[in-house]
């Protein structure tokens, strides 16, 4: 019996490892994924919780709620380029990411406790915020090089839509339990889970090995480096225009979700979580399908249909009224609609990104895109703030919705609608 059991789990063994996708069967590969899948889930949590914390602890309104979002992405448009050539010229990319994730660990942690001691407020939670998104620039920039230091050129859509279930996995997880921890602790204790991702991701970045690109020498170490390459190519310049275009207005949108959520729709807390995370069950969908529709249409096609996808169902959440369960269920469809298509979005512009940009160049690339893209976030989310309190939240909802469904026409001249992975690319592209 004894001997027929410990065959019955090596044949287990055998067929979960036969199963289990080919990336994840690399130690390093599936460390680094951990890390990312840890810290995803806390970064979902957090974002209820932050909110919230401002919102029902701080009584936040809606200018300081555009400030408060703003803050967590200035970094972006103020350090990227600057990170991103810091990176290149000093190479250790993983060492960089270490102190990125104990700093934020540190900076997260420091609001549950200023909260349990009576000292917390706005200002700190604002420059709490600001700190976060400084070493979360650093983290990103460093992550690109780390990135394609684990991952074979052909397998970069599979890589990605690995990490991106993960995302949409979290999406489903993370929101739901920020609202649970939200009603059962408080918001400012629901942000320690995110502090303790952290750790996490640290621990299993500690142990990933790779062979990292060496570090960026001799004349080709401008800080300018990176700008001048989108400016050159035609394929990076227009995906950075869609993305900043598709980020300013969801980043409006985002900035007021959870105050129209609970004070004009009357949305619990913890129902909300329930409501986001059971919607973005479609980020796991959008996962699953982006391989196939890479495949069959093309990875630039694919990212053409995502940016259509990803924000027009946010047209739901300005439309959402009547009885609860028809609120509840319009928000519902919003999240899971968008939930497919962010995904599919971000894992086709991703993938292009890591298939054009150089090795040498990719930090300072990576830099120079996010300081644009991830810079019109804090720009959207005061001009957010500024309307909301000028014209009313569902009218900014409404423009915010609207001006991200149609950042889908920077890429339609260009040519990233052509692009297909393995093919070679004109340098220009």
């Amino acid at each position: 019996m004894a001997v027929a059991t410990e065959r019955h789990r090596a044949s287990l063994r055998r067929w979960v490892a036969g199963t289990r996708p080919a990336l994840l069967r690399e130690t390093s590969f599936r460390r680094y994924w951990g890390a990312q899948t840890i810290s995803m889930f806390g970064d979902q949590i957090s974002s209820v919780a932050m909110p919230l914390t401002a919102v029902l602890v701080l009584n936040a309104g809606a200018a300081q709620m555009g400030y408060l979002t703003a803050l967590l992405w200035l970094p972006s448009l103020l350090f990227g380029v600057h990170a991103g050539a810091w990176v290149d010229r000093r190479g250790r990319r993983r060492e960089t990411m270490l102190v990125a994730d104990l700093a934020r660990f540190a900076l997260l942690a420091s609001v549950p406790v200023a909260y349990a001691i009576g000292i917390l407020t706005l200002t700190q939670l604002c420059a709490v915020a600001f700190a976060v998104g400084l070493f979360s620039v650093l983290f990103n920039v460093s992550d690109s090089a780390l990135f394609v230091a684990l991952v074979r050129s052909d397998e970069y859509v599979e890589a990605n839509s690995l990490i991106h279930a993960s995302r949409a996995l979290s999406f489903v997880g993370g929101p739901s339990l920020g609202g649970v921890l939200v009603q059962l602790l408080t918001a400012p204790f629901a942000i320690a889970a995110d502090a303790l991702s952290f750790l996490g991701s640290a621990a299993l970045l500690r142990r990933t090995a790779a062979v990292e690109p060496p570090p960026a020498e001799g004349e080709d170490v401008g800080l300018t480096a990176g700008a001048q390459f989108i400016a050159r190519s035609a394929i990076v310049r227009a995906g950075l225009c869609a993305a900043a275009t598709v980020n300013f207005f969801t980043f409006a949108f985002f900035a007021l979700f959870m105050l129209y959520a609970v004070h004009t729709l009357h949305v619990q807390p913890g129902v909300l979580g329930v409501v986001l995370g059971a919607g973005a069950v479609g980020g796991g969908l959008g996962a699953a399908a982006t391989r196939r529709l890479s495949d069959a249409i093309g990875v630039g096609r694919t990212c053409v249909l995502g940016c259509i996808a990803f924000p027009a169902p946010l047209l739901l959440v300005p439309l959402a009224g009547g009885a609860r369960p028809l609120v509840l269920a319009t928000l519902f469809g919003a999240e899971f609609a968008s939930g497919v298509g962010v995904v599919i979005l971000d894992i086709s512009i991703s993938s292009i990104l890591a298939a054009v940009i150089p090795n040498a160049l990719r930090a300072r690339v990576t830099g120079a895109f996010q300081a644009i893209n991830y810079g019109t976030r804090p720009a959207g989310a005061l001009t957010a703030g500024t309307l909301g309190t000028l014209i009313g939240l569902r009218a900014t909802l409404w423009i915010a919705a609207a001006g991200a469904t149609l950042s889908f026409l920077w890429l339609l001249p260009s040519p990233v609608p052509q692009f297909r992975m393995g093919e070679k690319q004109n340098p220009r592209l």
